[in-house]
């Protein structure tokens, strides 16, 4: 299938494969903020990418295996070490000092970089809708950061770590766009987490021994975030992402703030504020914006003026 025919092709089930990695996704910063006090940052994401990358093979098995290139496999490189590897590690260091909902309102501007980054790098263009969406959902997800209190964390060195995970996040994306043009969705997402996995090794010693003394809370927590964010969520999105444009696919993800606050409301027990609420909205405002297309002008239907008679000539 070519790329043509699957950024084209958003069917139904493609929409269904990005409602779960929405859940998928939101549910990673509330577990990562619920486990994060039984192991350090990059043990938990070393564990977490082992448990993913046990989960994906046996998706390897539904495909023939598809030698990369020299190329992709330097975009999996990226793929694999900034989004697997070092979006795992900043996010978990942001979650030690921030809570769920205002990182995920700053993770969340990762998708304007990758607007804007597809539309460059990648010559999607940029259309008006999706410029429009993007910025009427970054409005209401700076709302919700506002609202559970993210105007009093400027001083916070989790902000910046939560930055570099927006950054990473985004740079992944625009590595992995490329390669699913031609690799099937289960090898991308088996090597990415492969590649991660070998980044954070450096952190054995360290998950070996906050295991040994990490609660069995904690340790399914890390469970949790190996085989649903990691296998399902992953596979899941790079579903969607081989079968829509990243810029399109990336504003969707303006959803999970709201839906991280709904879920810490239901687990937790925190009421989020009314400005909060007015926040996810607006982003949810923001992605139906982003979904519409500029009409194009109809040719008019009409019929070709009969030749004229040449001259001198009987109709006879």
């Amino acid at each position: 299938m070519s790329t043509t025919q699957r950024t084209n092709t958003v069917t139904p089930l493609v929409y269904v494969a990005i409602g779960v990695t929405i859940l998928a996704w939101a549910s990673a910063f509330i577990v990562v903020r619920g486990t994060a006090p039984h192991f350090n940052a990059g043990a938990l994401a070393l564990g977490r990418l082992v448990v993913g990358a046990i989960l994906l093979a046996p998706l390897l098995l539904r495909h023939a295996w598809v030698a990369p290139t020299r190329r992709e496999w330097l975009l999996l490189l990226g793929f694999g070490g900034l989004w697997f590897g070092g979006y795992s590690i900043a996010l978990n260091i942001a979650e030690q000092s921030l809570d769920a909902g205002t990182t995920a309102m700053i993770v969340n501007i990762g998708p304007i970089l990758i607007t804007l980054g597809a539309g460059i790098l990648l010559r999607e263009g940029l259309p008006k809708w999706v410029v429009i969406g993007t910025l009427v959902a970054f409005l209401g997800v700076v709302l919700i950061g506002v609202g559970t209190g993210g105007s009093v964390l400027g001083a916070g060195i989790g902000v910046l770590w939560a930055l570099l995970a927006a950054l990473t996040y985004a740079a992944g994306v625009l590595f992995q766009k490329p390669v699913l043009a031609r690799l099937p969705n289960a090898q991308v997402v088996w090597l990415g987490c492969v590649i991660g996995m070998l980044v954070c090794t450096p952190f054995a010693g360290e998950l070996i021994t906050d295991l040994q003394s990490a609660p069995v809370e904690g340790i399914v927590g890390m469970i949790w975030l190996g085989a649903i964010p990691t296998a399902l969520g992953y596979t899941t999105w790079s579903y969607a992402l081989a079968r829509m444009p990243a810029g399109q696919l990336g504003v969707s993800t303006y959803i999970v703030p709201p839906v991280t606050i709904v879920l810490s409301l239901i687990l937790f027990g925190e009421v989020p504020a009314l400005l909060a609420i007015v926040g996810g909205v607006i982003a949810l405002v923001g992605v139906a914006l982003s979904r519409r297309r500029t009409p194009q002008p109809e040719l008019a239907n009409v019929s070709p003026e009969p030749s004229p008679e040449p001259v001198g000539r009987s109709r006879d």
